[in-house]
């Protein structure tokens, strides 16, 4: 039975100017579909360290289930600067534990239920990661969702990861910075937001669907017969950490739960659009429609 909406990849602590904070799109993306009634769980690895010792201390206290491997490399841990504007940007540490996730017999059994999984670019700068990240997604079945919110960061991305990636997803998430960067590496012909969308649709058979964000003007959601566009709302900044994350979590539990894409899209754009009124990525939602 495939009941478990998973996201997989990297598990650190994002160590923001008001403090250290658990991090790391997976969990974000996890723990935010937890909170749509769905059952979640993130997979990743941390250190046999303190700061290992405290992620898992934390998942256990947001009850977020999870599948995390300890290794002899340290906690992944990432230095976020703000802008003015609550915009972050990260130094990201390498050759941590999420650059070496394992594959084991119990990610094999968690593949067969899983229903949905999300994944990037970042925890595919490892080929242990990726190896594991595409297996997991080799061992699920063929009408299972594949969300690639591909989370472009620094230099930690290739031609070679993003196509493979394209590849076996059903959904793309990336913002106006990133396809930007994707269209030139894919060789797409210049042209609106809108044409680059639908020639990623169209170059992918499997994928049905691609999100775009852009920032404080609006969200798209491109379709084979569908456009969805809302604009952001005006809201007072604490941070953007996570909003993206927050994003696509709601969207997936939507679509899984049998909304439109228009529905869908609308519940994203109000709950992140709350989750940047606040600061950390994984505020507890309120009950709104």
């Amino acid at each position: 039975m495939k009941d478990t909406i998973v996201g997989i990849g990297e598990a650190l602590w994002d160590c923001l100017p008001e403090g250290r904070k658990l991090g790391g799109a997976p969990a974000n993306f996890a723990f935010h579909v937890g909170q749509f009634g769905w059952k979640s769980a993130v997979v990743s690895a941390v250190g046999n360290d303190a700061l290992g010792d405290e992620i898992l201390q934390v998942f256990d206290k947001v009850k977020l289930p999870c599948d995390i491997a300890r290794t002899e490399q340290p906690t992944g841990t990432v230095q976020v600067a703000l802008s003015e504007d609550g915009i972050p940007s990260y130094e990201i540490c390498e050759n941590v534990a999420w650059d070496n996730i394992p594959w084991t017999d119990e990610l094999s059994v968690l593949a067969g239920r899983t229903k949905a999984v999300c994944f990037g670019s970042l925890a595919q700068r490892s080929m242990a990661s990726r190896n594991t990240i595409m297996r997991f997604i080799a061992a699920m079945d063929e009408d299972t969702e594949r969300i690639f919110d591909i989370n472009l960061r620094q230099h930690f991305y290739s031609l070679e990861v993003i196509e493979e990636s394209l590849r076996c997803a059903t959904m793309l998430k990336l913002n106006e910075e990133e396809i930007a960067v994707v269209s030139k590496l894919l060789g797409l012909f210049d042209g609106s937001l809108e044409e680059q969308c639908r020639q990623i649709l169209m170059c992918y058979p499997k994928l049905q669907i691609v999100i775009l964000t852009c920032g404080a003007i609006g969200s798209y959601v491109f379709t084979a017969d569908e456009t969805s566009y809302i604009p952001t709302p005006k809201v007072v900044v604490a941070d953007t950490v996570g909003a993206g994350d927050s994003f696509t979590a709601t969207f997936v539990a939507q679509i899984l739960a049998g909304k439109t894409v228009r529905e869908a899209h609308s519940k994203a754009v109000a709950v992140s659009a709350y989750v940047c009124t606040q600061h950390g990525a994984m505020p507890v939602l309120p009950s709104f429609d």
